[in-house]
Formats: C-alpha cells, sequence, structure tokens
C-alpha cells in the first residue's frame, strides 16, 4: 500500500471565503500515484471547512448567507472573552465540518457530475493549512 501526504497553504484576502481546490487535490492525486483507494482532505485548523458540492456562485451565496444566519459574527461569544473575535468562524466550522473522505478509482478521483472540494475560509487574512493524505495502491 502506498502513502502520500502534501499540504496545500491558503491566505485569503477576505474573512471568508470559498476555495474549489478540486484540480489541486487532482494534482497530489496524480503525483502519488495511486489508482485504487482514498484521499481525505482535511483543514488543519478550527476556522475552516472542506466540503463537497456543487460549484456554482449562486449555490456559494447562500451556503454562506446560510451560515451567517446560524452563526453571525456578533461581539457577545464567550469565546471573545479570550480576547479572540472569532466565535463565529468556530461554529460554521461545526457546521461544515472539517475534512471529507474521497475515493479514488483508475488513478481519478471518482466524484459525482457536480461534485467539486471546496476549502471554506472563516477567519481568514492569515495562512492556513489543508492535508491531503492518500492511501492505495
Amino acid at each position: 500500500m502506498k502513502s502520500y501526504t502534501k499540504y496545500l497553504t491558503f491566505q485569503t484576502s477576505k474573512r471568508r471565503d470559498y476555495i474549489n481546490i478540486t484540480q489541486e487535490v487532482a494534482r497530489c492525486l496524480q503525483e502519488s500515484g495511486v489508482q485504487e483507494g482514498l484521499v481525505l482532505v482535511s483543514a488543519m485548523h478550527i476556522t475552516a471547512s472542506v466540503y463537497v458540492n456543487d460549484a456554482e456562485d449562486g449555490l456559494i451565496a447562500d451556503i454562506d448567507e446560510w451560515l451567517e444566519t446560524l452563526a453571525p459574527m456578533r461581539p457577545d461569544y464567550r469565546h471573545h472573552q479570550t480576547g479572540e473575535d472569532n466565535g463565529d468562524a468556530h461554529l460554521k466550522n461545526l457546521l461544515m465540518h472539517h475534512q471529507v473522505l474521497l475515493p479514488i478509482t483508475k488513478g481519478e478521483l471518482d466524484l459525482g457530475t457536480w461534485q467539486e472540494v471546496y476549502y471554506a475560509e472563516f477567519d481568514g487574512q492569515r495562512k492556513k493549512r489543508v492535508i491531503v493524505k492518500i492511501i492505495g495502491e
């Protein structure tokens, strides 16, 4: 069994952003040489997420609005008593999750027709990492 690890680094210009990373993950898969197996893509920060969904601008805006409704940026989170101001980002992470597991078939990501892999940033403007871990034959 082969194992491959790569770290992707992101630094968004906005506090909240959604980045399609499907092609970066596919490049990692090609570098790995794995033909059959699994790809784990995981945000290494508790104020970011990785998810799979459609690459449609209206849907991304809807996701952002939905998250802001459920976990709005506001000053009264208890977490802010620690000196931080990102309590909403931690809650958004819980809603979207921090990782996805993707199948590999015949050396390709085996995604559905409209499925794309996204990195979601909820407390940006500084460097953050995503780990891509590939295992298989």
